[in-house]
């Protein structure tokens, strides 16, 4: 436990110093980089015995990643496409194990999707206000954390016993009832109008169900692969891919409804309009 807790110290450290030193990317760019890199490289891990082709798998994440962080217009398209992805990893989460034909090739093309969508997304939410970024991040720990203490309490029913046995329904409630209550704070110091207000509680309600899913999702994967962890970089937590599976799928939903919101005209302070940002009006 102690050398979980001084790994989080650390990493806490170093990813505020990335976020809020400088509003220019030389600090925040090369942590999201480094982050991508190692994150594709467990990734290959998780899938079907190809160590051939895994170097390719990094690279081209890796590529594709730069490339799309500096071409804005790119990105709406990378969040569109996390969503069809995640509805259809929430089914085989549901149907593991009684069909296991989705691990095959598809989860490359997937890993693709899901690593791109996640780091454009955070640099988005970074560029719109570090605050907002540390908003997701914050609200997403808020949810494990709530789930993790409320179900060894009183967790009993089990939530997917076939891929987080751990896991459980009351636990989940807990977790979502933390989250929203932050949600819930958060608006009101933002002092936001009645529709904005609805919209915005209900993106963080959407956005904890996906990064539930982004958590058992990499569960299902170290299951059907016979490991424990994604890695062993980080110690006491395992590897890079077990500590930001929540963010995978919460960060491009989140980035996508509020530009989804922006379109609508829903704003949910003076200066969100990331769409304009993106395409110019």
């Amino acid at each position: 436990m102690w050398q979980r807790i001084k790994t989080a110290i650390v990493l806490v450290i170093i990813v505020g110093v990335a976020m809020f030193t400088s509003r220019q990317p030389f600090f925040f760019l090369p942590l999201l980089t480094v982050g991508v890199l190692i994150a594709s490289h467990e990734w290959t891990k998780l899938m079907p015995k190809r160590r051939d082709k895994a170097h390719w798998f990094v690279a081209l994440v890796l590529v594709i990643t730069l490339v799309s962080i500096f071409v804005p217009q790119s990105w709406a398209i990378w969040w569109g496409l996390s969503v069809p992805v995640w509805v259809l990893a929430a089914k085989w989460v549901k149907d593991y194990p009684a069909k296991e034909n989705w691990y095959g090739k598809r989860l490359w093309t997937m890993g693709v999707i899901i690593l791109v969508s996640a780091i454009t997304a955070m640099y988005a939410l970074w560029q719109l206000s570090a605050w907002w970024l540390l908003y997701v991040f914050v609200l997403v720990w808020c949810a494990d954390s709530g789930a993790y203490f409320v179900g060894r309490k009183f967790g009993k029913t089990k939530l997917a016993p076939n891929v987080s046995p751990n896991k459980s329904v009351e636990g989940a409630f807990g977790g979502v009832f933390c989250s929203m209550f932050l949600a819930l704070s958060v608006a009101n110091y933002l002092n936001l109008a009645f529709v904005p207000f609805l919209a915005f509680c209900a993106l963080s309600g959407i956005t904890v169900g996906a990064s539930v899913l982004g958590d058992l999702f990499e569960s299902m994967l170290k299951r059907r692969a016979g490991v424990k962890d994604s890695g062993t970089i980080l110690p006491g937590h395992g590897g890079v891919l077990d500590r930001i599976d929540s963010l995978l799928s919460a960060t491009p939903i989140f980035a996508f409804g509020i530009l989804v919101c922006d379109w609508l005209g829903i704003k949910f302070t003076p200066h969100f309009v990331m769409a304009h940002q993106l395409f110019g009006g």
